[in-house]
């Protein structure tokens, strides 16, 4: 009997760290987007793989250290346009940006 007590307290501790770990890729989305200096900043973006590649009105507006905070592996600057890897969560969060249109 104390056997089962356990176990099913650790299966809620590790559902309870799974769910707090767990990415919210809408206010991810929304701070990125903030951090890029807004929608209006944003001229063109695409997504390949893992990179998100964007265009922007003003480069010098951007938070890059917000950026790399959200989980960015490198950030590469070439003119007014900024490659962003991103890894995995590329994908997802082009989902939710291209909603914010």
């Amino acid at each position: 009997m104390q056997y089962i007590i356990i176990i099913i307290i650790l299966l809620i501790i590790a559902i309870a760290i799974a769910k707090s770990k767990k990415k919210d890729f809408k206010i991810e989305a929304n701070k990125l987007v903030e951090y890029l200096g807004g929608r209006s900043n944003i001229l063109a973006y695409e997504f390949n793989q893992s990179r998100f590649v964007v265009t922007l009105g003003n480069v010098d507006i951007v938070n890059k250290e917000g950026i790399q905070k959200l989980g960015a592996k490198g950030i590469v600057e070439i003119e007014n346009q900024l490659k962003i890897i991103l890894g995995d969560d590329a994908r997802q969060l082009k989902k939710y940006i291209d909603g914010l249109k």
